[in-house]
């Protein structure tokens, strides 16, 4: 057998985010947020388009969105993405998507205490807290000073799960969490399901969607433009990174290490984000800010 790769955005929402995949999602949110308890007693996918309000507004168009009940009957919204590329301003719309879901819960009339609590999930293939050594971050509301929670509900929280930092391999796999993680990373190289990951009815299902032998021409298709574009995408970085080091190391020889960085990270500022490039050149958030009001550096 041959699976397609669920870290593209066509394959994610079919295996998670289509109409067969309750059951699905419910596992993986469980194994997820929840430590493999089986805390969401009932769960709802929700069309994952967010409307403006106001005309002029932005649109906004994600993954999978969906209503889960927990086993208190308390219902909250989680909000899923996955992200392959750490392009320019993907925090802050992680954020943005959060509180829209967040805003647009309320009608005309509607009280601010029928706001219902919203979980915005995102699955990176690249690190984004490099400082961090936890494989899933979560952040809520805090003051600032003394870590006090904002309210006794987390009405925002915001998930992360970086998979470049999940290492384990198929005999090391203990956890329902660690089986869905597997899956994500591995199931495009893999022949045949693993007998401990069938043992999982919801996964056992996620990898028959997932089986290339039952997609049909038109989305093997749009599955291989898909993986083409990542791979054009990181390659543009992969070049944009070697040309800056290579500019960076000639400006550096008569310039010093501060026109090395500055040259790099001028070379990135149209890939990567302010914080990737940071990470990458050792420049603050300050200088970078200042290249970008400053515009092409002069040879």
């Amino acid at each position: 057998m041959r699976f397609i790769n669920p870290k593209t955005d066509y394959a994610f929402k079919k295996i998670f985010g289509s109409e067969q995949s309750q059951d699905i999602l419910i596992s993986f949110l469980n194994a997820i947020l929840y430590g493999g308890n089986s805390t969401i007693r009932d769960l709802e996918i929700l069309n994952p388009h967010l409307g403006p309000r106001i005309r002029g507004f932005k649109d906004t168009y994600l993954d999978i969105k969906a209503t889960i009940i927990d086993d208190h009957g308390h219902p909250e919204t989680v909000i899923i993405e996955m992200q392959v590329l750490n392009i320019e301003g993907f925090q802050k719309r992680i954020l943005y998507n959060a509180a829209k879901t967040y805003s647009n819960q309320l009608a005309i009339g509607d009280g601010y205490t029928d706001l219902q609590p919203v979980i915005a999930l995102t699955i990176v293939d690249f690190e984004m807290f490099p400082e961090l050594d936890q494989l899933i971050s979560r952040f809520v509301l805090k003051e600032r000073t003394y870590l006090t929670d904002y309210s006794s509900i987390y009405d925002i929280e915001l998930v992360f799960i970086e998979l470049p930092k999940f290492k384990k391999e198929l005999p090391d796999l203990e956890t329902l969490m660690d089986k869905w993680l597997y899956f994500l990373k591995a199931a495009r190289k893999l022949e045949s399901v693993p007998p401990s990951m069938e043992a999982v009815p919801e996964i056992q299902k996620a990898f028959a969607i997932a089986n290339q032998a039952n997609l049909n021409a038109q989305e093997l298709d749009e599955l291989e433009h898909q993986e083409i574009f990542i791979q054009d995408q990181r390659n543009s970085i992969k070049k944009a990174l070697s040309q800056g080091i290579e500019q960076g190391i000639e400006q550096g020889i008569e310039q010093g290490k501060l026109a090395a960085q500055r040259a790099i990270a001028q070379q990135l500022l149209g890939v990567l984000d302010d914080e990737a490039i940071s990470r990458t050149t050792g420049l603050d958030l300050e200088a970078i800010a200042q290249l970008r009001t400053d515009g092409p550096l002069t040879p």
